[in-house]
């Protein structure tokens, strides 16, 4: 869009833009004599957008200073795009190569507080369109995506996002979200079985960056008609868990191509290439 258009036709968005572009430049809080000092502009209608970004979090107001910084909705959107811009740059290609090689629809999603966002859908050859399209919204305990993410958390991480984890249940009568991400920590991936979309299941696996931390994950979603794989004969060892034998099933088959996506992601993010893969497996 040209300069000119938001600046004669919306002006009120481009002196918000404005002033979130001088408080984030700053070293530190400033106070709204300055703002519109600075950016040349009236001293009541910087008072009135500075109220209207405090309400919305974009901006916080600090009394004692009598002095402006930059809020926390405005700290989220600009770690959104450093989570988001490079993983789909970076993660589009790895991505294509894993549907090619398991002819399977396959998703990137990056953790957003209790939700995960889908940054990536690469749809499978005469696979139906899914709910998780890129730029979907779901919650992270419910979803294969967000618990390979959960999994790789610490008590204390998890207990500040939920703070009661045992009301936190797959599904109705699933089991509580501390004992199933045990069970994905254990087995080295997570899955879902009919809870996002009816008769299609999903693993994933994290995408770990230089600290270790999960920034992302990577999933394949298939029908729950997949023909049986090699696992069949000794499915028995999740008998008593939530993993059953069809998702152990589909796990054999798609696993190997799914760590080796993820170490690919990783290594791009600047994890050396075999602690990517070895990052990927508890």
């Amino acid at each position: 869009m040209p300069e000119s258009y938001s600046r004669v036709q919306v002006p009120a968005a481009a002196q918000v833009l404005s002033i979130l572009r001088h408080l984030g430049m700053q070293a530190g809080p400033v106070s709204a004599t300055a703002i519109a000092r600075d950016l040349s502009l009236p001293r009541s209608t910087t008072y009135h957008l500075l109220a209207a970004l405090v309400a919305d979090g974009f901006a916080v107001h600090l009394p004692e200073e009598r002095k402006y910084a930059l809020g926390a909705t405005a700290h989220e959107l600009g770690t959104g795009y450093a989570r988001q811009a490079p993983l789909q740059r970076i993660g589009r290609y790895p991505l294509r190569t894993l549907v090619s090689r398991t002819r399977l629809t396959a998703h990137l999603a990056v953790l957003q507080g209790t939700d995960v966002i889908y940054v990536i859908e690469e749809r499978a050859p005469h696979q139906q369109p899914l709910v998780t399209d890129a730029g979907i919204r779901l919650p992270a305990h419910r979803t294969a995506s967000g618990r390979a993410m959960l999994a790789q958390m610490t008590e204390a991480q998890l207990q500040a996002l939920y703070p009661d984890p045992a009301s936190m249940r797959s599904g109705r009568a699933g089991p509580a979200l501390g004992a199933l991400l045990g069970m994905v920590r254990e087995l080295g991936y997570s899955w879902e079985e009919n809870e996002v979309t009816e008769g299609f299941s999903s693993i994933a696996v994290p995408v770990l960056d230089r600290s270790g931390r999960a920034v992302a994950s990577v999933t394949v979603t298939a029908s729950n008609a997949l023909p049986a794989g090699p696992a069949a004969g000794r499915a028995s060892r999740s008998a008593a868990g939530p993993a059953g034998r069809k998702i152990i099933e589909f796990a054999d088959l798609v696993l190997p191509e799914l760590v080796r996506c993820a170490a690919e992601i990783s290594r791009r993010l600047g994890v050396q290439s075999g602690a990517a893969r070895a990052n990927s497996m508890p």
